[in-house]
């Protein structure tokens, strides 16, 4: 993405902008952080409901049946929960593109 120079920013607006950009910078670190334990985590539960899913094929129990639903349960909650904080961090990205493109003289 080109950044366009936008217009020439007073010395108090542009203050503004490079503490807004400063903690846009904060907040996407953390989203960054926090998408990399989802993603971990979205591995595992998926590795679970997948070992659980072979479990119950194997077995042919309802209880087999049920540990393996909720464990494909798990998985899929952890994964809207990953791509809500990858959405969060494509949000913060574009925000600071945004606010660099003002900064941009």
């Amino acid at each position: 993405m080109l950044l366009r120079p936008g217009p020439k920013l007073s010395g108090m607006k542009r203050d503004v902008v490079e503490r807004r950009l400063l903690e846009v910078h904060e907040r996407l670190v953390r989203a960054r952080q926090e998408l990399a334990v989802a993603e971990e985590q979205l591995d595992f539960f998926l590795e679970t409901a997948e070992e659980t899913r072979i479990r119950a094929l194997v077995s042919e129990t309802p209880l087999a049946d049920r540990d393996w639903q909720d464990a494909q349960r798990h998985a899929e909650v952890m994964m809207r929960a990953r791509d809500t904080a990858s959405a969060r961090v494509v949000e913060l990205e574009r925000a600071q593109d945004e606010l660099l493109g003002k900064l941009v003289v």
